[in-house]
């Protein structure tokens, strides 16, 4: 039987309001202790624990088990904004913010990558976690756009459809199976 994967995002973040931001390295808002109790309980009692780099989840991670036994993967990280990391959303060039709104997943803003692009390097990185030697569930600990991405492509979602989905700070998904739904929790 293939391992069960759950997807967690992480607690919010400090200092990203109003700014636009991926793969720039913000911390949490609050201790990661302070959000392991309601996570765990939507979790099985034995995992493997899988993170993006950036430090909001490898807090996380690193919380909901064992340092040593937490498996950064680099295909978990959020979507490259390129430019506009760090930015006021105002300070990006409104003919770049409307380009990106007529082609949501396809548009990759200057010197980062596309939410297309995003997603193949999620599924890939899920795959390889799928395939890790464990008979037990795996955690992975990521954000918004990667667990959208993974969603929609567990569900076979339009891209239009994407943006239905919007995980909750310190939700939990489960992808039953390689084929199968998604479920959520919290």
């Amino acid at each position: 039987m293939e391992a069960e994967i759950f997807l967690v995002r992480h607690p919010p973040i400090a200092g990203g309001e109003g700014r636009c931001y991926g793969v720039l390295d913000l911390p949490l808002a609050l201790p990661a202790a302070n959000s392991v109790a309601s996570i765990r309980a939507h979790l099985p009692p034995r995992f493997q624990v899988w993170s993006s780099p950036l430090r909001r989840c490898l807090d996380l991670a690193k919380a909901l088990a064992d340092a040593d036994e937490v498996r950064p993967h680099p295909g978990l990280r959020e979507m490259n904004f390129g430019d506009w990391e760090g930015l006021n959303w105002a300070d990006i060039p409104r003919a770049e913010l409307e380009s990106w709104a007529a082609n949501i997943t396809g548009y990759r803003p200057p010197g980062g990558e596309s939410a297309e692009e995003m997603q193949a390097r999620a599924l890939v990185a899920l795959r390889e976690i799928r395939a890790s030697p464990s008979p037990l569930p795996r955690v992975c600990v990521t954000h918004a756009g990667v667990i959208r991405a993974l969603v929609a492509a567990q569900q076979g979602l339009p891209p239009a459809r994407w943006l239905d989905i919007r995980p909750a700070y310190g939700e939990v998904l489960r992808l039953a199976s390689e084929q199968g739904d998604v479920s959520g929790a919290v």
